[in-house]
């Protein structure tokens, strides 16, 4: 015995004939650029409310050149037979250069150079 619901079909399946789904399907790849360009503003919008909603949670750390920062110590460079109780900060260091907001260069209080920039993610003002 078949149960009603497969033996009845659905107007989309009786309908369906290989040359209106060809005809949609090309249509609606000529609507595809259409819909990418009305989509842009609507991203573009999402991406600004979203920036603007975490920015708003963000504060700013306000670093000059000559501060004294600590660095944060990665784990690719952290010693392993400290463990758990290893330095999670080491320094101090002075800022020797800002690149661009948020981004420093750093020297050691002997003045030799950190090797790469460093972003303030990784740094934290030290206080003496």
């Amino acid at each position: 015995m078949v149960t009603v619901e497969v033996g009845l079909g659905s107007l989309r399946r009786d309908r369906y004939t290989e040359e209106n789904a060809e005809v949609n399907h090309k249509l609606r790849l000529d609507l595809l650029e259409e819909a990418r360009e009305n989509s842009q503003p609507r991203l573009a919008e999402y991406q600004k409310c979203a920036a603007r909603y975490y920015n708003k949670k963000v504060n700013g750390q306000l670093l000059k050149v000559g501060d004294l920062v600590l660095r944060k110590v990665m784990r690719n460079i952290k010693n392993p037979q400290h463990g758990v109780f290893g330095a999670n900060w080491e320094g101090p260091y002075k800022i020797k250069v800002i690149l661009w907001k948020g981004t420093y260069h750093l020297e050691d209080l002997e003045g030799k150079l950190v090797p790469r920039a460093w972003n303030a993610e990784h740094l934290r003002k030290y206080y003496q």
